[in-house]
């Protein structure tokens, strides 16, 4: 089978799909929608990162991808209903760059408060400004964190370790860490925080989420911070409360629209502000991080394809099926509706099929099921079961854990 990785996921994947007798390409870059048709021709998983778009068009115009690997935290830049209807399983990593992104906005929220962007350029342009005047210690303030999720708990943490007072704000029931506390409301939090950090997921209800009029609601000299995701936040509107002098400055990881590819210009809004930090989207972006990320998913991904191993897919139902030696696997997804599981196991028992094991979960509108047989299962046997009622996708494997 072949894989397909773009926009430089780490040489890791790569090693552990060859492992597994995957063929293997490899892209730097991203791919828009007409080239990443072609691209897909004959690929069976797909790995991206956050710029790849996989929508609905690609998804139809890709008969043999059977799975997408998002080398990141988020999915929102595939299409997931689409491929769930589909049976293409949807893979990410939820947890391997938390650590990574809350040492980058911890780092951002000590250098603004020192206002060390702009005296670091000042040296290089040769002025020397040895100054107090805006320089904080960030020691007693206060950190209000909207999205308490993996990464706003750790962070929340980290920030207390170095003396901040944490609010937060989630819309989801979420238990405070240490001393944090949770505000009422978004503007609850705006009015106490000295440093507000966005780290919400990028479902569409959060587009747009921050703009002019909570810009106007933080504190005079406040500092603002999004390593989430660009389109949350109206970078124009940041530009203006920036130069007003409203804020004392921000730092910025995402952006509404990012290039493609290393080297490719970047605009921006924000560019050419004082106190103002950009980076190209490298929240998670250590060796650390891409590493645990590109051994994460590419070991979900091959135990899906190898073994039908669904856990901690993000749209297929949760199974791991044991590892059974010499049996015959089969692979159902369906419509989660009465009935698939006994048609299953009569068409298998009227053709005289052995079930050694059989795991089952359903997940809203599918159901999954992985049955194991002790021999092969004639080709008319299993033509009658991709003709199941309510069948989506079927699959077959000879299981052989010896290698």
């Amino acid at each position: 089978m072949k894989v397909l990785l773009l926009e430089n996921v780490h040489s890791v994947a790569q090693e552990t799909f060859r492992r597994h007798g995957f063929d293997v390409e490899t892209r730097t870059g991203s791919l828009g929608e007409a080239e990443l048709i072609e691209a897909l021709k004959g690929v069976s998983v797909v790995g991206i990162r956050s710029n790849t778009k996989v929508t609905r068009a690609v998804l139809d115009a890709a008969p043999d991808l059977r799975a997408i690997g998002c080398f990141c935290i988020g999915t929102n830049q595939v299409d997931l209903e689409h491929a769930t209807k589909l049976g293409i399983g949807v893979f990410n990593a939820p947890f391997s760059n938390t650590r990574s992104v809350v040492e980058l906005v911890i780092g951002e929220i000590l250098a603004l408060a020192r206002r060390l962007p702009e005296k670091t350029q000042r040296m290089h342009d040769g002025v020397w400004d040895k100054s107090a005047k805006g320089a904080y210690e960030t020691r007693g303030r206060t950190l209000g964190i909207v999205g308490y999720g993996n990464i706003g708990t750790q962070l929340s943490n980290m920030a207390e370790a170095i003396g901040m007072r944490v609010a937060f704000f989630d819309t989801a029931d979420r238990l405070a860490h240490g001393n944090a506390q949770r505000m009422g409301s978004l503007d609850e939090l705006l009015e106490e925080s000295d440093v507000v950090s966005l780290h919400v997921d990028g479902r569409p209800g959060n587009a747009g989420l921050f703009g002019a009029e909570q810009f106007a609601k933080m504190k005079p000299g406040a500092v603002f911070i999004n390593a989430s995701r660009g389109m949350v936040v109206d970078d124009l509107a940041l530009r203006e409360h920036i130069l007003s002098g409203h804020l004392s400055g921000a730092a910025i990881d995402v952006f509404p629209v990012e290039p493609k590819a290393q080297g490719d210009l970047f605009e921006s809004p924000l560019r050419g502000l004082d106190n103002v930090i950009l980076t190209p989207h490298v929240g998670g972006s250590t060796e650390e991080a891409q590493e645990e990320i590109g051994t994460f998913v590419s070991s979900k991904l091959s135990a899906y394809i190898l073994d039908g191993a669904t856990a901690l897919s993000v749209n297929l139902p949760d199974v791991a099926p044991a590892a059974r030696e010499g049996a015959f696997r089969i692979a159902l997804l369906h419509r989660n509706v009465p009935g698939v599981l006994a048609s299953i196991n009569r068409t298998l028992a009227e053709a005289g099929a052995n079930v050694i094991g059989q795991s089952l979960a359903t997940r809203g509108e599918l159901g999954y099921v992985v049955t194991d047989t002790d021999d092969h299962v004639t080709p008319e046997t299993l033509e009658s079961l991709r003709h199941v009622a309510e069948a989506v996708h079927l699959e077959t494997w000879h299981q052989d854990t010896s290698a």
